[in-house]
């Protein structure tokens, strides 16, 4: 799949059939995240695949918009580490996040990040899944052949782009 229609196609899924995904797909997906660029190349990041059903339903019920991690078969976690890099872990996880979310959708997976830093829920979720601190979880993402399709649309780019100053 091109990388443009990678980035034009890919949608937030939230509805998964029940089919297992594939080992190399998701070392496909862990791959594009690890060549993310970062800051200093600190690669301030780390990734917990969670498979089990009993640990994916409970961090549905912490996040209170991401019921359907209990459905996907998939859950990636994505942990940032701002002892690696203090001033640009998240921005840096964020990155590889990205990559990760596009290897999955030119896969034939579908993907729904979900938002954790800083949320109420994190403290559990870090408990949950035996992470200390520093680390901080930046999102989760559920991951598994989707069960619908979405579209969406975007504003012009007139309405988003300047050039050479800020013009509004």
């Amino acid at each position: 799949m091109d990388v443009f229609d990678a980035i034009r196609n890919r949608r937030s899924i939230r509805k998964y059939r029940k089919d297992l995904v594939e080992d190399e797909k998701i070392q496909k997906c862990l791959e594009a995240a690890q060549w993310a660029p970062s800051a200093s190349n600190k690669q301030p990041w780390h990734f917990i695949v969670v498979r089990n059903e009993n640990t994916r339903k409970s961090l549905s019920e912490m996040h209170p918009y991401g019921r359907f991690m209990k459905e996907s078969p998939v859950v990636i976690v994505v942990l940032g580490d701002p002892d690696k890099n203090p001033k640009y872990f998240l921005m840096d996880a964020c990155i590889a996040t990205q990559n990760l979310l596009l290897a999955a959708h030119a896969q034939g997976l579908g993907t729904c990040w979900m938002g954790v830093i800083d949320a109420e829920f994190e403290k559990d979720m870090k408990a949950l899944l035996g992470i200390h601190d520093p680390l901080r979880i930046l999102c989760c993402v559920s991951m598994g052949y989707p069960d619908e399709s979405r579209t969406s649309s975007r504003r012009p780019l007139s309405d988003m782009v300047s050039y050479d100053m800020y013009e509004k």
